[in-house]
């Protein structure tokens, strides 16, 4: 699976969660950068990351990621 790929996935999953059709997640993209991305909604997003992908992340991994750039290196680590 390309990187891309990836990003296209989840833009899809962000736009799901959020119901948010115009939503599109980048490298850099940040809980800042998202309306209603808060902590809650952070255990809601990982769940359908993980049912997207066929993964699971460990709580290190869910509490370390600083952006959907470093969720991208870890679902391509795993898939």
């Amino acid at each position: 699976m390309s990187r891309e790929e990836v990003f296209e996935r989840l833009n899809e999953v962000f736009r799901d969660v959020f119901d948010e059709e115009d939503i599109t997640v980048d490298e850099g993209t940040t809980a800042e950068d998202i309306d209603g991305w808060d902590s809650l909604e952070h255990i809601n997003l990982m769940a359908a990351v993980e049912s997207e992908f066929g993964i699971k992340f460990s709580m290190g991994q869910v509490v370390t990621m600083k952006n959907v750039g470093e969720m991208a290196d870890i679902i391509l680590q795993k898939v």
